[in-house]
């Protein structure tokens, strides 16, 4: 009994990530500390802790083969970052140089991907460290070598980790995915309160950013996939995750449907307990999701609640019961909850049929969107393709360039020995926007502050060097654990770790003061930067997120039309159209959730903005109703009533996505009195699709109404130095 216990916490914590990624960290540091500590070699510990931290950031997820030539690439980017910063150290007017043009160089690799966005900022990383040291080295190799060594101990660690457990990241990646589905699920369940005042609006933002949290996730899964794959096709040792990605893309599209009006539905049924048994059923459904993504991370089988059908089983009773009291008012309202009740039975279904081969059919169509360079060629011209001041990656190079420059004149005004702490803080610091630099700056200052409120009794209790050593591995591996979700607890650890190490040099109390000086002047030139230098202020980028968003939409309904004219069919386009769509209503959410932490005057009503927010989501949901009961249509003129309403809408969206346009939708008298003039000889599935495309079309007009608020707001904001990318 007791064993068993243990081997489930055991299993618990080592499918964590966070836990995994530490452990990592914690070989490596401890295998480097360990031999130093013996062989009385105190001076060599910090190159190689610092080398080991830089690697541990520029790893990303990777198979076995594009992970070795990532660490090659990693080692060699270090090389050149150490070595340079060692030739032009004495020379003032060439270090200047060399540090804006290798930062703004190493920032530009990010237009190549994720992968070469770490390896850049850790190459920045170890470029500054080795200013640390720069003085106090006795050659020109010494700390370059020391530095290397380090980062490929853990490079060696890393591949060594992959090799034993292979499948790990995508397992924990579709375990992300299906937890926030779990959560997506909770706040859409919300919406069934059968209350007469239910504000919908406010559920509906709620799920809009959780809804962000599950394409973000989809994402990243999408991408661990693709590591894995050879011309955007999983090997077959995969099939099983890849039919756990579709199968939660298709969950996705069914529990982000709106089949109607959820106040409406909410007034019709508050005397009745059907409302409360789709909101059980959705509930029961979200912790299914949570339990499959725990079974992922433990690698046990998932085992499907009964009661979960048991649930549905008792819904479909008071449908049915509610269906023989035939009240006329009802009756409209009642089909609503079938077609809801159609996607949850399918989502019961694949919940419940996982390791069953009709779950989600693998079909020769299995291709995953490749997003990675597969030339050199390709790679340049990327690059080039950002090299204008439209471009996010281009003005975030020239200011991260220009404020390290400025750092670096800090210090030499200043005539600050260990200045350099101040372009480590700015690195850190100084993100894209406004407002994840000020939750950057806040999060770095109070950790800073913490660890040296911390750090300074925790010299004095452990002056020995074995014991200071212990707890430098300890804080290590303590601000890879936080590093992602905590940054100011990661902070304080980094800290502790950065007074340990020059404590092996006797200067542990030295650096106290250096260090809160620097890291203040840091925060005050990252807000300086993303103040004044090219600054992209995300109300001003809110239109363009609105049209992006429209736009998406619009591709989106465009391949669901398509396909109830020749059938059902989840191909690439299909597939990309919709993540487009989502990738859009997410980006608006975070745009606008951004635009509220800048100053006022660079805000705009925040009601507008999250009716705005509202009635887009409510659009995608309506689309993505239309996509989860998409089939073929025979009738010709039932589809040729479908596609007037599909054009008019299709151009009403275009009048949204163009820029500065005078026209907006009009509400179409004559359109809307035929989508609603739904007769009962008509099909039930055609019925559901006129009025999905009658509630997008009602919503139009309001959208460009609030458009044009919004774009006015935009005309009367103060100038900054570049107007935001069209």
């Amino acid at each position: 009994m007791l064993f068993g216990r243990f081997s489930f916490f055991f299993r618990h914590y080592w499918s964590n990530d966070r836990i995994n990624y530490s452990i990592k960290v914690l070989l490596a540091l401890i295998g480097v500390t360990v031999p130093c500590a013996y062989y009385d070699l105190s001076t060599l510990v910090i190159p190689l802790v610092l080398g080991i931290i830089a690697a541990a950031l520029a790893e990303t997820d990777d198979n076995l083969k594009g992970r070795i030539k990532a660490l090659i690439m990693t080692l060699i980017c270090f090389v050149i970052a150490s070595l340079s910063i060692e030739l032009l150290f004495d020379h003032p007017l060439f270090f200047t140089i060399g540090l804006f043009s290798s930062t703004f160089i190493f920032i530009m690799l990010g237009a190549l991907g994720t992968r070469y966005a770490s390896i850049a900022f850790a190459s920045l990383l170890l470029a500054i460290y080795t200013m640390l040291g720069a003085k106090t080295s006795p050659n020109l190799w010494h700390q370059p070598l020391l530095l290397l060594l380090g980062a490929s101990w853990y490079g060696l660690i890393s591949l060594l980790w992959h090799i034993l457990w292979p499948n790990q990241a995508v397992q924990q990646s579709l375990s992300q995915v299906f937890q926030a589905l779990g959560d997506y699920l909770t706040e859409k369940s919300q919406l069934f309160d059968p209350v007469p005042n239910l504000q919908s609006q406010t559920l509906r933002v709620k799920a809009a950013q959780q809804n962000a949290k599950v394409v973000t996730r989809l994402n990243q899964a999408k991408l661990t996939l693709l590591h894995r794959a050879r011309r955007g096709h999983p090997n077959p040792t995969n099939e099983q995750f890849l039919k756990l990605y579709f199968m939660a893309q298709d969950i996705h599209e069914r529990v982000s449907s709106s089949h109607y009006r959820y106040k409406a539905l909410a007034q019709s049924f508050q005397r009745s307990d059907v409302l409360f048994r789709f909101e059980r059923v959705l509930q029961t459904h979200a912790n299914a999701c949570q339990t499959l993504a725990q079974a992922l991370l433990m690698e046990k089988p998932y085992q499907h609640s009964e009661k979960s059908q048991w649930d549905l089983d008792q819904l479909q009773h008071a449908l049915l019961y509610l269906k023989e009291q035939e009240y006329s008012e009802w009756r409209d309202h009642l089909l609503q909850l079938d077609y809801l009740f159609q996607n949850l039975s399918m989502v019961e279904h694949q919940l419940s049929h996982i390791y069953h081969s009709d779950a989600q059919p693998i079909n020769d169509d299995n291709e995953l969107a490749e997003s990675e360079i597969r030339s050199v060629r390709e790679g340049y011209q990327r690059i080039v393709n950002q090299l204008n001041l439209k471009s996010l990656l281009f003005r975030h190079a020239i200011r991260m360039a220009t404020v390290l420059t400025l750092g670096y004149a800090c210090l030499s005004f200043l005539h600050l020995d260990r200045g350099y702490w101040i372009l480590l803080t700015t690195l850190f610091v100084c993100q894209p926007n406004y407002y994840a630099t000020k939750e950057k700056m806040t999060q770095r200052v109070l950790g800073t502050l913490s660890g040296i409120l911390l750090g300074i009794p925790l010299l004095y209790w452990f002056p020995g060097t074995e014991g200071q050593l212990v707890l430098m591995v300890i804080a290590g591996v303590c601000f890879f654990a936080f590093r992602t979700i905590k940054y100011g607890v990661a902070t304080a650890c980094i800290t502790l770790l950065v007074l340990f190490c020059f404590s092996q040099l006797g200067q542990g109390f030295d650096v106290i003061l250096p260090r809160i000086l620097d890291t203040l002047i840091g925060c005050a030139l990252a807000v300086f930067a993303v103040m004044f230098i090219f600054p992209d202020w995300q109300s001003q980028r809110l239109p363009q997120a609105i049209r992006t968003a429209f736009i998406g939409n619009q591709a989106y309904l465009g391949q669901i039309i398509g396909q109830y004219r020749f059938g059902k069919h989840d191909n690439l386009p299909y597939r990309i159209a919709r993540r487009n769509a989502h990738n859009g209503d997410a980006q608006l959410t975070m745009t606008i959730h951004g635009m509220l932490a800048e100053p006022e005057r660079y805000a705009k009503s925040s009601d507008d903005c999250f009716r705005l927010l509202t009635l887009n989501h409510a659009m995608l949901s309506y689309i993505s109703a239309l996509g989860a009961h998409r089939h073929q249509l025979d009738n010709d003129q039932h589809y040729a009533l479908i596609t007037q309403a599909h054009r008019r809408i299709h151009h009403d969206l275009d009048l949204l996505s163009q820029p500065n346009s005078q026209n907006q939708p009009q509400l179409d008298v004559d359109l809307e009195r035929t989508l609603r003039q739904w007769h009962e000889e008509d099909r039930a599935s055609v019925r559901m699709i006129l009025q999905q495309l009658y509630l997008i079309q009602r919503m139009l007009p309001e959208m460009g109404i609030l458009m044009e608020r919004i774009s006015e707001e935009t005309t009367k904001m103060p100038d900054v130095n570049v107007k935001a990318p069209q």
